[in-house]
């Protein structure tokens, strides 16, 4: 793999802290503002907008592509999901009181799912606003991000139950606990190798679960470098922020890790998503983006 060209755009400034990043419909890249509130829009032409309509203490988290062609993102300060298409039309739907929402995916069954922190739950939202929950079944677990599987299921981090869970379409859920101890896990993404990765933020780890259940852990060359979001590249490998240490950095399948220091100090990565030319964006709380690319080698010559 080339080395990366690491440049840092300007976005929304200090205090409005972008958290997720994921690729609209658009082509454009859409954040949560998890400082602020709302979220915000960059275009593929440079333009940056800002919706912030939801009040300021809703704390948006993880932001995806709805099944209904909209944007959908999770207010984890007053437990609701809310909704935001291209156009920059803008709704929301109730969740339980307390859940605290966090993690959400588009499920294989055209429902939106959400992971809620506060209430230990697992939610299923319509693109209609039906909303059903199912409980997990270990107490203050914190579960925090959810990725589909191979499999069709969903694969949710429980953060403070030290475990993944996996939970079927009809709610039932199996936990896998993780071999570390207080390893805390938070992101975690479908790999192109037929399992889930996610990382350790406590222990200073990756972590790869197969569809079966068997686990195996990869340590960081720097174990406190806190790794926050995960997410898969087209090569087959992953793409993850390291939170306290100010970087990038990227896993092959077999756990070699490669690892792109940022250039402003302290900028706090959080998270990041792959666009289609096979770059990499990660969304900074100090106000800005990251670009990482090109993140391909070049073509062999002849």
């Amino acid at each position: 793999m080339t080395q990366p060209v690491i440049r840092e755009v300007a976005l929304t400034g200090p205090g409005s802290g972008p958290y997720a990043i994921t690729v609209g419909p658009d082509g454009a890249l859409w954040l949560t503002l998890a400082g602020s509130g709302g979220v915000a829009r960059l275009g593929l032409d440079g333009e940056v907008r800002t919706y912030r309509a939801d009040p300021p203490e809703s704390r948006p988290l993880i932001i995806t592509t709805g099944p209904d062609g909209a944007l959908w993102y999770t207010r984890s300060g007053d437990h609701r999901l809310g909704r935001i298409t291209v156009d920059g039309e803008t709704g929301s739907v109730a969740l339980p009181p307390g859940c605290a929402p966090c993690g959400l995916v588009a499920g294989p069954d055209g429902a939106l799912w959400y992971a809620g922190m506060g209430d230990d739950t697992v939610g299923r939202v319509t693109v209609d606003g039906a909303v059903t929950t199912f409980p997990l079944p270990v107490a203050k677990a914190f579960p925090s991000m959810l990725a589909v599987g191979p499999d069709e299921a969903l694969w949710l981090t429980l953060n403070q139950a030290n475990a993944i869970a996996r939970v079927d379409l009809d709610g039932s859920v199996r936990v896998h606990p993780l071999p570390t101890e207080a390893a805390g896990p938070v992101g975690i993404t479908r790999g192109g190798d037929g399992a889930l990765w996610f990382v350790e933020i406590g222990a200073g780890q990756l972590g790869r679960i197969t569809p079966d259940g068997r686990i195996d852990e990869f340590p960081l060359p720097d174990r406190t470098s806190r790794p926050h979001a995960i997410v898969a590249d087209p090569a087959g490998g992953c793409w993850f922020t390291e939170w306290a240490a100010n970087r990038v950095a990227h896993v092959a399948p077999d756990g070699h890790v490669t690892a792109h220091d940022l250039p402003t100090p302290a900028s706090e990565p959080h998270g990041l998503t792959v666009t289609p030319d096979a770059s990499v964006w990660a969304a900074l709380e100090t106000g800005a983006v990251a670009h990482l690319a090109p993140l391909h080698p070049p073509a062999p010559t002849r």
